[in-house]
C-alpha cells in the first residue's frame, strides 16, 4: 500500500533527525523542516500550512482546519502530513476527512513514546525523544540522538608506572 510505503519511508528519513535540549515548539518546528526535506527529496511539491478540506468548528465553520505538511506529487495522490506532540482527535478527524478526500494521510507523532495507533486509513510516522524540565519557566525540554552511546573516556597512563602487584597463593587444602 502507498501509505505504508511513505510512512516507512519517511520513519527512513527521521530516524537520523538529532537535536539537543530544544523546547516543544522548536521541536515540532524541526521535525516539520525534516517532513519538507523528505518531500523535496521525492521530487514533490510542497506547502505548509496548507488548507484542509475540513472546516474549523463553529462558530467558524466559513474557515477551515490547516496542514502541517500538504505535499502535491505527479505519481499518486497528495500526501498530507501532521505533525503532533499529543494524541488530539480534532487531529485524526482532520486526517481521516483528507483520506477520505482521497489524500494519503500521515501523522507524525513525537514524545517519549507510547503511541496510541490512530484509526485507518491514517499512517503512523513516530519520532521518539526524550524530556525532561528545563530552566525554571522554561518549560519542557526536548533531546534526540541516534547514535550509540558515548564510550567512556580512555584513562591516561602518561607520565604514571602501572603499579603490578601480583595475586597472593591461596593454601590447598588436601582433599579439595
Amino acid at each position: 500500500m502507498d501509505g505504508e510505503r511513505l510512512a516507512a519511508s519517511l520513519t527512513g528519513r527521521l530516524a537520523g533527525l538529532e537535536f539537543v535540549d530544544l523546547g516543544t515548539d522548536e521541536v515540532t518546528a524541526r521535525i516539520i523542516d525534516a517532513v519538507l526535506a523528505w518531500a523535496a527529496d521525492q521530487g514533490w511539491r510542497s506547502y505548509r500550512r496548507a488548507a484542509s478540506v475540513l472546516p474549523l468548528p463553529p462558530p467558524m465553520t466559513d474557515r477551515h482546519s490547516v496542514l502541517d505538511v500538504a505535499c502535491a506529487r505527479r505519481d499518486g495522490p497528495p500526501v498530507v502530513i501532521e505533525v503532533d506532540h499529543t494524541d488530539r482527535r480534532r487531529t485524526w478527524e482532520k486526517l481521516a476527512a483528507e483520506a477520505a478526500a482521497g489524500r494519503v494521510a500521515l501523522w507524525v507523532r513525537w514524545g517519549p513514546g507510547r503511541f496510541a495507533a490512530p484509526p485507518a486509513p491514517i499512517h503512523l510516522v513516530t519520532c521518539e525523544v526524550s524530556r525532561h524540565a528545563g530552566p525554571p519557566g522554561a518549560g519542557r525540554r526536548h533531546s534526540r540522538t541516534t547514535g550509540p552511546a558515548r564510550p567512556a573516556p580512555a584513562h591516561s597512563t602518561h607520565g604514571v608506572d602501572p603499579v603490578v602487584e601480583p595475586l597472593p597463593l591461596l593454601p590447598v587444602e588436601p582433599g579439595s
